[in-house]
Parts: structure tokens; C-alpha cells; sequence
């Protein structure tokens, strides 16, 4: 198990529209909670990739969503505090400096455009491999578009230090290069999401397979939308 702490790029501005994304991704979570429960929620509000192409076999009720509808609920939505504690530590971390080099206004839609390209990248996935069962499991989280801001944080800031945990039997605290740091986190997707990566009822609803697309997008797009230079520490 690793857990980044800290990062060490400035930033020119205070990062509004992360921590927006990441008040957003609360109250969303907060409202799960509520009423009917999470449970209930993400079966009801989650993106179910068989609204692309049927049919859908799910329980009634819910109704799934409109394919269009589910992406952007699901894309703010989760399915344990695990999973949104993380999810919102490498928003945190990793968020704030992709949007200093974008900008408040592209960061947004690009995180969005982010989410958007990794749901399609799962649902491929699990339409093409999958069965109409696999495709009718909802999927839920703001992973997908995480795994773009780590993608480009991959391309602008590779020899950044991240102040990580490590749990490898002993706790352990170390600074690594951004690198490193990010190459391991992407292996680990694709190991530790085993058969979630074609399956997604495997990873309890998260789809690890739109972590790689989300991924490939930040990789794939962060220098054609990136609005000024990244800011470095002095040690690089």
C-alpha cells in the first residue's frame, strides 16, 4: 500500500476549482448517505455502460439513467469512505497544479472531458469482453477523471517529489519522484484490477478500466490545453 502525503510544485493561484470538485464530490457522497442509503443510490444514480447498447438487465426499480445523464451523476458519486477519502487525497494533491498550469475555467472542462472519456474507455471495454450481466452493473466515482490529473501531472511535473506512505510489512515515509510514484500507481490499476479491468462487478462497482483511459487521456491531451508553463521547486 502507498499513500501520497504531499507534493512538492508551487502554485500561482489558491486552486478553487479543485477544492470546489472536491466540496462537490462531498455533498454528493453526504446525500448518498442520506435517504435510502448508498446502496440504493448508486443502483439508482450509477452509469450502467448497457444503456449504450442493451439490454439492460436490472432490477426494477431502478431504472437506469439515460446513458448521458448516468455519466455525469456517477462521475461524483462512490461507493464506501474508503473509496471517496482517496479518491479526494490525490484530487487534492495531484488537482491543484494541473489546474495552475490549465487554468480554473479549462481545468473544469477538461476534468469533466476527462471523466467523460474514461467511462466511454470501461464501457467499451465491458460491451466488446463483457457480458449483457457486466454491462448491466452500475459504475460509480470520480476515478476516472482523477486518473487524467494523473496522467498529466505525469507529463508536467515527472521529477516532482510526492511525500509517500509505504506499508510494506513496516511503515515507511518517503519522498519519490513523481515518476515512479505514478508509473507504480498505473501498474497497480492494471494488476490489482485483475479482472475488473473487463468485469466491474469484481471491483464493487469501480470500473479500473476507466482508470486507464483516464490515464491515456491526461497523457494524450494536458500540452494541447496547458495555458502557461508548470512552476518547479528551486532543487530541480
Amino acid at each position: 500500500m502507498f499513500v501520497p502525503l504531499r507534493d512538492d510544485p508551487p502554485t500561482r493561484r489558491f486552486p478553487v476549482v479543485t477544492i470546489g470538485l472536491i466540496v462537490a464530490n462531498a455533498i454528493v457522497w453526504f446525500w448518498e448517505l442520506g435517504g435510502r442509503g448508498v446502496d440504493y443510490h448508486v443502483l439508482r444514480d450509477g452509469y450502467y455502460p448497457c444503456t449504450v447498447e442493451g439490454p439492460c438487465h436490472v432490477p426494477a426499480p431502478p431504472h437506469p439513467l439515460p446513458a448521458w445523464e448516468g455519466t455525469f451523476s456517477a462521475m461524483f458519486m462512490h461507493a464506501s469512505w474508503e473509496h471517496i477519502v482517496g479518491n479526494m487525497l490525490f484530487l487534492w494533491i495531484f488537482g491543484n497544479n494541473i489546474e495552475d498550469a490549465l487554468g480554473r475555467a479549462r481545468f473544469l472542462v477538461w476534468y469533466l472531458a476527462a471523466g467523460v472519456v474514461a467511462m466511454a474507455a470501461q464501457t467499451a471495454a465491458t460491451l466488446l469482453a463483457g457480458t449483457p450481466g457486466d454491462a448491466s452493473i452500475p459504475n460509480v466515482g470520480a476515478s476516472g477523471a482523477i486518473a487524467g490529473v494523473l496522467g498529466a501531472y505525469l507529463v508536467l511535473y515527472p521529477r516532482a517529489r510526492v511525500l509517500t506512505f509505504i506499508f510494506v510489512g513496516i511503515p515507511l515515509i518517503r519522498n519519490i519522484r513523481a515518476f515512479w510514484f505514478l508509473g507504480v500507481w498505473i501498474a497497480l490499476q492494471i494488476w490489482t484490477g485483475g479482472l475488473s479491468l473487463l468485469h466491474p462487478q469484481n471491483g464493487n462497482g469501480v470500473a479500473f478500466f476507466a482508470h486507464i483511459g483516464g490515464f491515456a487521456f491526461g497523457l494524450a491531451t494536458v500540452l494541447l490545453v496547458r495555458r502557461r508553463p508548470p512552476l518547479r521547486p528551486a532543487h530541480w
